[in-house]
């Protein structure tokens, strides 16, 4: 059977995460290396300046005190005896479209999992309510879990999976949305008289293109869109060549 590492932001006991490793181990041997805690929003950002403590808590089950990246990090150096053949972060309790995947530790882990060579997928329930049904998005990741064992991605290339709930069926491979959301803080004064600010976001419903992500799923339909790790602009890099030769000689002067 093949092996196939689980992980995501929620915490290691998230419901989302529970359905999906259930859900997996009808296909394939399932680790689960996760964080202790939610690090939702935690992006693919890496604990520096202290330990990362994990614990082993049931068979081929790992909590680690860190970020997703972290957890990513120890499975692939420490915690697996070998790598995996395929990465799953989530379910997310909540989608990553738009400029969210630039926050999300859910595509964060899966983008530290393309990193180490390892083909990755993240996969969020989007609803903005409070009832999550996170068995559609199991049950759709279990088909497409061996279709990418069998087909491959390209290097560097991972696949963010939003499902809507409800669901209609119907699939779309999508671009990345542009900013979906507005964002938002509320003030408030602390019991001390300190002032904060509550970060929290408005989406957005108009000018939303109809091949992206937000808009497949505002239609019912799942949402696959191919991210990349090379973040290189190649027309900008062939067009601002030349200024490399002007800079050599403001350097010199």
């Amino acid at each position: 059977m093949p092996n196939i590492l689980i992980t995501n932001d929620d915490g290691i006991q998230a419901p989302g995460l529970r359905a999906l490793a259930e859900s997996i181990k009808e296909i394939a041997e399932v680790t689960v290396v996760a964080p202790l805690h939610e690090r939702s929003a935690a992006a693919q950002s890496l604990t520096l300046r202290q330990p990362i403590y994990y614990e082993q808590v049931a068979e081929r089950e790992y909590a680690v005190d860190g970020t997703p990246a972290d957890a990513m990090i120890l499975a692939f150096h420490t915690l697996l005896g070998e790598k995996p053949d395929l990465v799953i972060s989530g379910i997310n309790r909540g989608g990553n479209m738009g400029e969210n995947v630039y926050y999300s530790g859910t595509v964060g882990a899966a983008m530290e999992a393309a990193i180490n060579h390892v083909p990755a997928i993240a996969v969020s329930v989007a609803l903005r309510g409070k009832e999550y049904d996170f068995e559609p998005a199991a049950r759709f990741t279990r088909s497409l879990a061996p279709l990418i064992m069998k087909e491959g991605l390209p290097p560097g290339v991972i696949l963010n999976v939003n499902v809507p709930q409800p669901w209609t069926g119907s699939v779309r491979f999508t671009r990345q949305s542009s900013k979906i959301t507005r964002n938002l803080l509320k003030p408030g004064t602390d019991p001390r008289g300190r002032n904060y600010f509550w970060l929290h976001e408005q989406q957005l419903v108009e000018g939303i293109e109809p091949d992206t992500d937000i808009a497949a799923v505002r239609d019912g339909a799942i949402s696959i869109t191919p991210l990349e790790l090379d973040h290189t602009h190649a027309a900008s890099l062939n067009h601002l060549s030349h200024w490399a030769k002007r800079l050599e000689a403001s350097a010199k002067r």
